[in-house]
């Protein structure tokens, strides 16, 4: 089975628009901490909405929080880097409910980012740490703003009713764990 990491298919934005269905996955690609210590390529997940005839990106963003960006701006400043994912392919999950989902990522925007949520995250990967704790295996369980992956996790699982990454609490999931979930499928990479 080939993944995103092995074959890229790049699609323009305008011919792919059209297929972008409300909370499909975006993933964005880029070497960093964050791909590195998740055993991925994606550095930053996000979901997709459309309001009337805007297709939206719902993201989590650094030292701005919650926000709704065009879509299309967002490629156009990081062409070739954000990986679109089919959320429930197949519609295998039958009483996923995508507008719900949608709707609750919405409703996430304005929040802060989640520091405190990213530092727990981090903590697993320290070289001693990870020895003695076990990652919770699902909630939320924090109470405190999410950060991008979180975010994502949390808008499937509470919103759209089936959480993506089954026995990995929502505010330990990173955007390798959405990529590699059998709720996402890869479709297309956006150019301008």
């Amino acid at each position: 089975m080939k993944t995103p990491s092995d074959e890229r298919l790049c699609v323009s934005y305008a011919e792919a628009r059209e297929q972008i269905a409300d909370s499909d996955l975006l993933l964005f690609r880029r070497r960093g901490l964050i791909s590195i210590a998740g055993r991925g390529q994606h550095c930053h997940a996000a979901k997709a909405a459309w309001w009337d005839d805007d297709l939206f990106c719902l993201e989590f963003v650094a030292l701005r929080g919650g926000r709704a960006v065009l879509l299309s701006r967002l490629v156009e400043r990081w062409p070739g880097r954000i990986d679109v994912f089919e959320t429930n392919p197949e519609n295998r999950w039958p009483n996923y409910d995508r507008r719900a989902a949608a709707r609750y990522m919405r409703r996430l925007t304005g929040l802060d980012y989640g520091w405190a949520n990213l530092f727990s995250v981090a903590l697993f990967h320290a070289p001693l740490v990870r020895w003695f704790q076990v990652p919770a295996a699902s909630g939320n369980g924090s109470g405190r703003p999410p950060f991008c992956s979180q975010a994502a996790a949390l808008s499937d699982r509470l919103g759209g009713g089936i959480d993506p990454v089954p026995h990995l609490a929502d505010r330990l999931t990173e955007p390798a764990d959405l990529a590699r979930s059998p709720f996402y499928r890869y479709r297309f990479t956006l150019m301008p």
